[in-house]
C-alpha cells in the first residue's frame, strides 16, 4: 500500500511552481491537440474537392473530436482550474464531468456518491483518481468511484478492475509526493498535483495494485 502524507515543513518541494504549472499546461495541451487535429482535419476533408464522397465520415469526425475536446475542456476547469472560485460542487455535476471523459475511453464508470455536495479538494481528488483508475485499464474494465461523509471529513474509495489494470511507476512516485525520475512528466504531474492539494488540505492519499486491480483511497477535511 502507497501512503502520501504531506512533506515536513522543512523538505523542498518537488518542482518549482513554475514548473509545475508548465507541467500541467502542458498535459492539458496533450489532451486537447488530440481531438482539436482531428476537427482540423475534417475542415480539411470538407474542403477538399477531390473527396466530396468523404463529406459524411468527415462531419462524423468533427462532432465525435468536438465532443470530446468539450467533454475534456469542462473536466479539466474543475479538476486543474479554480472553477469560477466555487468552494463547493454537486455531486451529480462532477458525476456529468467524470462520465465525460469516460465517454472517450475503453473502461466504465460506475459512480456512486452519497454526499449532495463535497468541498473543492474533494472534488478535484473525486475527478482526478477516476480519470487516474480510467488511465489504470488500457484494455477496459470499470472504474467503481465510492465517496461518504465520515464525521468531519469525505472518504474516497475507487477501484479500477480490469485486465492488464496497472499503474505507472511515475503516478505512484506523483501520488506520494517524490518526483518523476525516469517516467514521463504528463502522467506523473496529474498524481503529483493531487498530492498537492490532498495534503495541503490535511488529508491523506493511498494507492494499492494488485492482480487486475487498483485501488485508490482517500480522506478528506469536510
Amino acid at each position: 500500500m502507497t501512503d502520501s502524507t504531506a512533506p515536513a515543513a522543512a523538505e523542498k518541494p518537488v518542482v518549482r511552481c513554475a514548473e509545475l504549472a508548465a507541467f500541467l499546461a502542458a498535459r492539458m495541451c496533450h489532451d486537447f491537440i488530440s481531438p482539436a487535429s482531428a476537427i482540423v482535419s475534417g475542415l480539411d476533408l470538407l474542403e477538399d474537392p477531390s473527396a466530396q464522397d468523404m463529406r459524411e465520415d468527415a462531419m462524423n469526425l468533427i462532432g465525435a473530436s468536438a465532443r470530446k475536446l468539450a467533454d475534456q475542456l469542462a473536466f479539466c476547469r474543475v479538476a486543474f482550474g479554480a472553477s469560477a472560485s466555487a468552494e463547493s460542487f454537486d455531486v451529480r455535476d462532477l458525476e456529468k464531468l467524470a462520465q465525460g471523459v469516460f465517454g472517450h475511453v475503453r473502461a466504465e464508470l460506475d459512480w456512486a456518491v452519497d454526499s449532495p455536495s463535497v468541498n473543492k479538494p474533494a472534488a478535484r481528488a473525486l475527478l482526478n483518481l477516476a480519470q487516474i483508475a480510467g488511465a489504470a485499464l488500457p484494455t477496459g474494465g470499470i472504474a467503481r468511484v465510492r465517496a461518504v461523509q465520515e464525521a468531519a471529513s469525505t472518504a474516497i474509495a475507487i477501484e479500477a478492475t480490469g485486465p492488464r489494470a496497472r499503474l505507472r511507476p511515475e503516478v505512484l512516485a506523483g501520488l506520494r509526493g517524490e518526483g518523476p525520475g525516469e517516467g514521463l512528466h504528463g502522467h506523473w504531474v496529474q498524481a503529483y498535483y493531487v498530492h498537492l492539494f490532498v495534503t495541503d488540505a490535511g488529508g491523506r492519499i493511498f494507492a494499492d495494485v494488485g492482480d487486475e486491480k487498483v485501488v485508490f483511497a482517500a480522506t478528506i477535511p469536510a
